[in-house]
């Protein structure tokens, strides 16, 4: 009597396939003059603003004048005079009157506009879901072309949670009206470091 589990297991290892060799790597086929540009053309198109800043301070202004007497969290060492202090490792509903969120970017892509933000920059994975505006905060050398660059960029990393965030939530589902802030933030502002 023979052992139907080990000749199935014959009759497969006999009749493999040739090895075939792997394809090659794909390369992007997309490239824009100005990627920079390009980031900050589909962000506002999608709902968002970007706004260029030489250093922390040009973006500490900007939140003084543009978001005055409001609850404002931030992951950013630098904003630490415009941050409320000691917020974080809190119950995550502590957060629910936040009214800004300033949080840093690892990149961003010109293609459309996504951020790419880890746990580790959020500090809490709730607050840029949860604030009523959101600003990142990304260097200009840290955008790339399309998305097939950005997973080029993160497929070596090591992270527990990570997304990418792009524009201020949104959804058009209801009479075909598009509605901002639908399930996370009303508004998103991303400043360039130049």
């Amino acid at each position: 009597m023979t052992n139907s589990r080990a000749e199935i297991l014959a009759k497969v290892l006999k009749n493999q396939p040739e090895l075939q060799p792997l394809p090659a790597d794909l390369v992007t086929v997309t490239h824009y003059d100005n990627p920079i540009e390009n980031f900050k053309t589909i962000l506002t198109n999608i709902g968002g603003s970007a706004v260029n800043v030489p250093d922390y301070q040009s973006i500490q202004d900007y939140i003084k004048t543009h978001f005055p007497n409001q609850r404002i969290v931030s992951t950013l060492a630098e904003l630490s005079a415009i941050s409320e202090q000691g917020w974080e490792n809190q119950d995550p509903h502590s957060y629910e009157n936040v009214d800004l969120a300033v949080i840093r970017a690892h990149f961003g892509v010109a293609e459309n506009a996504a951020l790419w933000i880890t746990e580790d920059l959020m500090h809490q994975r709730a607050v840029p879901f949860i604030c009523q505006q959101l600003a990142v905060v990304i260097q200009a050398k840290d955008i790339v072309e399309t998305l097939h660059d950005a997973y080029v960029n993160i497929a070596d990393s090591v992270y527990g949670f990570g997304t990418f965030i792009a524009g201020p939530s949104k959804t058009a589902d209801i009479e075909q009206s598009l509605v901002l802030g639908a399930h996370g933030p009303k508004g998103m502002t991303v400043f360039i470091l130049d």
